[in-house]
């Protein structure tokens, strides 16, 4: 049986060691034991809703747990056959798992990054044996979005790319491989047209409710940006567009200044209770 390690178990990290837990044995590690255990309570929870629901049998849901271990030290992962990294997203700390990585795992183990928007080239030139570091980015809610982009970096081996999408296709989703380019492809197109609807916001041109029912009906969208936004994290839209506007310089790419006023308040989204909207925690 396989084993992976999901490094970080805030929302996407659980998420994928929850998708990861069909396929084999799973650590869910973070710098906190407190933290990989919430982490592994949040799967437990999703999987108790779907159980009474009668989605999921509840001995596939013993199994899977049964499957998910957490630990807070990296040691944990030295014989794992995949290692996806979801912690923050911040190029430094990656890098340092990676190099840590490198050292730490056997040569034939694929060392991937769920980073939104960061260079995966940056994070491989970190890492003893850059040909197995892969960009494998998952969409929030995990267990439900069947995307995921395989990032290539030119470090890449064709080798590693391929285990990759076995590995991807096997969880159940539905890889699409993109050579590393500035946000990839879905936040390239995404995070501008949400960044747009803030500035929208904040320049008072109509109410986040009727920003939002606008693209709902007008163009089919699913959700709307605003309420998109707050699924996603302020913190990360922000990020993201940071960091399209560094790598590709262009003032298309600048961050309404609503948005970071928001992060600075502390208003991230779903996950603080309060964005555009206000959320139960």
């Amino acid at each position: 049986m396989l084993k992976i390690g999901v490094i970080g178990a805030g929302t996407m990290g659980s998420g994928i060691a929850e998708v990861a837990a069909a396929l084999g044995q799973v650590v869910l590690l973070d710098v906190d034991l407190e933290r990989a255990q919430a982490g592994r309570s949040a799967v437990e929870k999703r999987l108790n809703r779907l159980v009474e629901k009668g989605a999921l049998e509840a001995a596939v849901r013993d199994e899977r747990l049964a499957r998910l271990a957490v630990s807070d030290h990296l040691q944990d992962v030295r014989d794992a056959d995949l290692v996806v990294e979801a912690a923050a997203e911040s190029l430094a700390v990656k890098q340092d798992i990676f190099r840590a990585l490198g050292e730490l795992c056997s040569p034939q183990c694929i060392l991937g990054t769920n980073t939104s928007a960061l260079s995966v080239t940056a994070i491989a030139a970190a890492t003893k044996g850059p040909e197995r570091v892969v960009g494998i980015h998952f969409f929030n809610p995990v267990p439900r979005m069947q995307l995921v982009e395989l990032v290539r970096t030119p470090l890449t081996s064709q080798e590693c790319l391929e285990r990759s999408k076995e590995l991807v296709q096997a969880l159940g989703k539905t890889p699409v491989v993109v050579d590393e380019a500035p946000g990839f492809v879905v936040n390239r197109l995404l995070l501008p047209m949400i960044n747009e609807a803030i500035f929208l916001l904040g320049e008072g041109v109509a109410s986040a409710e009727d920003i939002d029912t606008a693209m709902r009906l007008g163009a089919n969208h699913p959700m709307g940006p605003l309420a998109l936004a707050d699924l996603i994290g302020l913190d990360i839209c922000l990020a993201i567009m940071e960091t399209l506007h560094a790598e590709l310089g262009e003032d298309k790419y600048r961050p309404a200044p609503l948005l970071r006023k928001m992060v600075r308040a502390g208003r991230l989204g779903r996950k603080t209770g309060q964005g555009f909207y206000s959320y139960d925690r």
